[in-house]
């Protein structure tokens, strides 16, 4: 993160603590927490979300900027640590990451390949899928992005359009599966974000990937308030 937006992350929560101070003074520790952890949370989430999210990865950005912070990110944080233990179960190889209060998944074309040069899922990766499906009916109230990415072979219009549709293909085949679509979103990378060498064969396999940043919605958000103010 550049030093400036830092700062400014750190002006912000000071203005908001303060003008916070009136309204929870009422309160008990726990609900102070939660709120102004709360809002320090947002703050620095959505500075550091809009920073990596910019020439660096796309679903990290996505998770750190969905922090909420606080007594009630806890909570979020252990459904989320439940989430990624039954994604490692439910797809071994797949890369599951716990980012605050988020997860990010990278499944490679070891776990989601297409037909070269198209959007088709191939029959191994609709069962790899299908394998992720119980778990996301399981926690309903997490959102999810999907971001298609493609090795540097071609066009860079090409390669950004085959992304796009590999992404939305993902998201199709899920629906189709009972998940709710309005649940997901899609973005196309096309070639930014390389994580191998395109030089080589290995390198351009890995870029080809689908990646997913899973956040908590305003459910699981509500709930976790509950929960707090027990």
């Amino acid at each position: 993160m550049k030093k400036g937006s830092f700062v400014l992350a750190v002006m912000l929560i000071g203005f908001w603590i303060f003008n916070s101070c009136e309204s929870v003074k009422n309160t008990n520790n726990t609900q102070r927490g939660a709120g102004i952890g709360a809002v320090a949370g947002a703050v620095i989430g959505g500075v550091i979300g809009n920073n990596v999210g910019k020439g660096g990865n796309g679903a990290l950005g996505a998770v750190l900027g969905g922090v909420v912070g606080g007594t009630v990110g806890g909570v979020i944080g252990n459904k989320m640590d439940k989430q990624a233990r039954e994604i490692e179960q439910a797809l071994p190889g797949a890369e599951v990451e716990r980012v605050g209060e988020g997860i990010k998944l990278v499944l490679g074309e070891n776990a989601v390949r297409f037909e070269t040069g198209k959007s088709t899922l191939t029959a191994q990766a609709r069962a790899n899928l299908d394998k992720l499906v119980p778990v996301f009916q399981s926690y309903a109230d997490t959102d999810i992005v999907i971001y298609g990415y493609t090795d540097s072979t071609g066009s860079v219009e090409f390669n950004q359009k085959l992304s796009e549709q590999r992404a939305a293909s993902v998201r199709t085949y899920l629906a189709s599966k009972g998940l709710v679509a309005s649940r997901f979103q899609t973005i196309g990378m096309g070639i930014n974000d390389p994580i191998g060498d395109n030089a080589t064969v290995e390198g351009r396999s890995k870029n080809r990937r689908v990646e997913f940043a899973i956040t908590a919605n305003q459910n699981m958000i509500k709930d976790a308030e509950k929960e707090v103010n027990k």
